[in-house]
């Protein structure tokens, strides 16, 4: 048995039934019970984006938060990912990442609150927080919280954080524009040393400004690319929707098709992009200028919304609309850059696709080691940080050279193993999140106040 069909197998143990229930069951119970909060309350949590929280504790503003943690969610899954899923369990997957983002809403909600609740200042003055110290001071289990912060660390060693990335960033520049993989592997490795040697400031600035930039760039060559093809749309849609439950009929028979693969395929490509409840979001918020868990929680669950109903929708809808989906010999960003060309009917498609990605992925890297550096922290101490950020950056300068297959199923198996603590703390600590709710939208109507002008 190969070291791959080995790491296969433990990867569909993972993301087997028990953790996809877990992931889409917490999500549906908070759901419920914060009543559609994700629904009912979106428009307000968009408008906290652009407006300032006055007299609130942190190390940057909210809308820097939201971008670090958007950089570290919005990468290659929403490219690559996505082209994965679809490849894997037809269109229909496309509807069960939709289904899954919604409920992540609530999820990502919950978790961004807790870590505000719960965090707690490093001895350099800066803000800690997360799963773990939401499970060691909310629960009292600290050996949860150790084994969280553990999984969290090699998420951003051999996860989301460095291979996956690192790989898609050299190889669609090799592809594309003939750059040699070593070139763009040094500077890469130089560029991320250079940022993140500065710290979470910095990493949140270089996120502010690119994050916003290349998110709305992608969507607008997207939506460019649905209106030259909007005859096809109609049929794109009921493709997605008729083959997320009856993938035999939809696809005409076609094998290898299940309700089981298009959900599998779905849900979890959906939470490698939108990281809803992975528990890696909170790190993030928890360094939020706000004195108010609630609003943070609000800001961040939009994260979802942007980085799956919005980024993600669009390369599965370009995928679909093109027929790229369907083609065996194109596989991931490849698959990608042929539905860009194609819609766009030109090699332009491929050029913006692949300086998206570049973008996409770069970012990713740098809120990925912020993450880890805060489990790190939380394990040892501060003194090993400038120690975590030298492997972090030896560990991007060998992420070229490694086989893609290898590096998702590695990411996937870090990534599920992470969502266990942190979903065991979001069911023991459902007390705390509905209550905190009910008093801020309680103040929220006494005051007839907006959020900041809260005491």
């Amino acid at each position: 048995m190969s070291f791959t069909t080995i790491l296969s197998t433990i990867d569909s143990f993972i993301w087997g039934p028990p953790l996809l229930i877990l992931l889409s069951g917490t999500g549906l119970y908070l759901t419920l019970r914060l009543g559609f909060i994700q629904i009912r309350y979106l428009p307000r949590a968009l408008g906290y984006l652009f407006k300032k929280e006055h007299g609130g504790k942190g190390d940057v503003s909210s809308f820097a938060a939201l971008s670090t943690a958007l950089a570290a969610t919005i990468g290659t899954g929403n490219i690559v990912g996505v082209a994965t899923a679809v490849q894997a369990g037809g269109p229909g997957a496309l509807f069960w990442m939709w289904l899954v983002a919604l409920l992540g809403m609530a999820t990502k909600y919950a978790e961004c609150l807790l870590a505000v609740k719960y965090r707690v200042k490093d001895r350099r003055g800066f803000m800690s927080g997360g799963p773990m110290y939401y499970i060691e001071r909310g629960l009292g289990m600290k050996w949860l919280a150790k084994l969280f912060a553990v999984f969290g660390v090699l998420v951003a060693f051999f996860g989301i954080g460095t291979f996956p990335q690192v790989n898609a960033i050299t190889h669609a520049l090799e592809d594309t524009f003939n750059i040699p993989v070593i070139i763009t592997a040094i500077v890469v490795t130089t560029l991320v040393a250079m940022i993140i040697l500065g710290g979470v400031k910095r990493i949140a600035t270089a996120s502010s400004i690119i994050v916003p930039f290349m998110a709305i760039s992608y969507v607008s060559v997207s939506i460019v690319i649905i209106l030259l093809n909007w005859d096809k749309v109609p049929d794109a849609l009921s493709l997605i929707i008729r083959s997320a439950f009856n993938p035999q009929s939809a696809l005409g028979g076609a094998l290898g098709f299940t309700v089981m693969k298009a959900i599998q395929s779905g849900v979890a490509r959906g939470i490698f992009s939108n990281e809803s409840g992975l528990g890696s979001a909170p790190i993030a918020a928890a360094a939020a200028q706000t004195h108010e868990p609630v609003r943070q929680g609000l800001i961040s669950m939009t994260g979802t919304f942007l980085d799956t109903i919005i980024v993600c929708s669009m390369t599965g809808i370009v995928l679909v609309l093109t027929g790229a989906w369907n083609n065996p010999e194109l596989a991931g960003a490849t698959a990608t850059n042929y539905a860009f060309a194609q819609g766009l009917g030109s090699s332009i498609g491929a050029t913006i696709v692949t300086i998206g990605l570049l973008f996409f992925a770069f970012t990713t890297i740098l809120g990925w080691c912020y993450y880890g550096e805060r489990c790190f922290v939380y394990l040892a101490g501060t003194r090993g940080i400038r120690l975590y950020r030298l492997l972090f950056i030896v560990l991007v300068g060998i992420g070229s050279f490694l086989k893609l297959d290898i590096i998702w199923i590695l990411a996937d198996i870090v990534n599920g193993l992470m969502a266990f603590p942190n979903l065991i703390a979001l069911i023991g600590l459902r007390k705390v999140i509905i209550e905190e709710t009910k008093d801020y939208f309680t103040r929220l109507k006494i005051n007839h106040h907006d959020q900041d002008e809260i005491a």
